[in-house]
């Protein structure tokens, strides 16, 4: 199936499913995905698309400049972002100089849209570092992927890279105290002629285990909407979406479903 990049450092405002009116920041190149995940529904396709072009990350200032040079416009026109949303063609946190970006971002949005959200879209995988934690935890919403409690589901749905631990990642996801976001994918099919299902009894019980133990302060549940890398996956039913939702909200965490 058809799959797309992002072809800007700054891209939008879009209508989000699960943020609202939101101004994407992408920090990755515009011509390649680059990520520590391979996800097999990753509406950006592979890592491995497009093997030979030469790439090429924004720096800091251009991502400050474009920026401020959106928000500009947009306040020139009374056009109001809910949202400052960091996602784009792969991991954003891989970006060097990820926490000055946000330090940046955080000037801006204060200068212009005070009244707007900075998100970020993580898979998690480098919240051990230092800046990008510190980075993260001074975000709104620190929005950061768990797609199942079994890590060979995680093996399989996410492909992460080398040396993955789920328990590392949620020893690491503690450390926020509850300031942070879990965003989980439900999709089932097939890949490579296996079954993949991550709402399996086993898949479920095991999340909200460990949805628990990292204690966010919400999550969000969402299903695949646009083209995926790899044929055979379907969404699933908004019906079983909420079914899950009413088990993480019986532990009194708030629970928001797109399908």
């Amino acid at each position: 199936m058809g799959t797309f990049l992002f072809d800007k450092i700054i891209f939008g405002p879009v209508q989000s499913r699960r943020l609202g009116i939101s101004l994407g920041i992408n920090l990755l190149p515009v011509n390649k995905k680059i990520c520590t995940f391979d996800c097999i529904y990753c509406e950006c396709g592979f890592n491995g698309d497009n093997a030979s072009a030469t790439t090429q990350m924004p720096s800091r200032l251009q991502v400050k400049t474009e920026l401020e040079t959106v928000l500009k416009q947009m306040q020139s026109k009374g056009q109001a972002p809910h949202v400052i949303t960091f996602a784009g063609n792969g991991e954003p946190t891989i970006h060097k100089d990820f926490e000055g970006i946000i330090n940046d971002t955080i000037v801006l949005r204060n200068a212009y849209f005070p009244e707007a959200r900075i998100a970020v879209l993580s898979n998690a995988t480098l919240i051990h570092k230092t800046s990008v934690y510190d980075a993260l935890i001074k975000v709104d919403d620190n929005i950061l992927k768990l797609d199942s409690g079994l890590e060979e589901t995680i093996q399989v749905l996410d492909q992460p890279n080398p040396g993955f631990s789920l328990n590392e990642l949620i020893d690491n996801l503690m450390k926020f105290n509850g300031q942070l976001i879990i965003q989980t994918m439900f999709v089932r099919g097939t890949y490579k002629g296996n079954q993949i299902d991550n709402t399996t009894d086993a898949d479920i019980d095991s999340w909200l285990k460990l949805v628990k133990k990292a204690s966010p302060k919400s999550v969000m549940i969402y299903t695949i909407e646009r083209n995926t890398p790899v044929d055979g996956l379907v969404k699933i039913p908004l019906v079983e979406l909420k079914k899950i939702a009413r088990r993480v909200e019986d532990m009194g965490i708030s629970t928001q479903v797109s399908g």
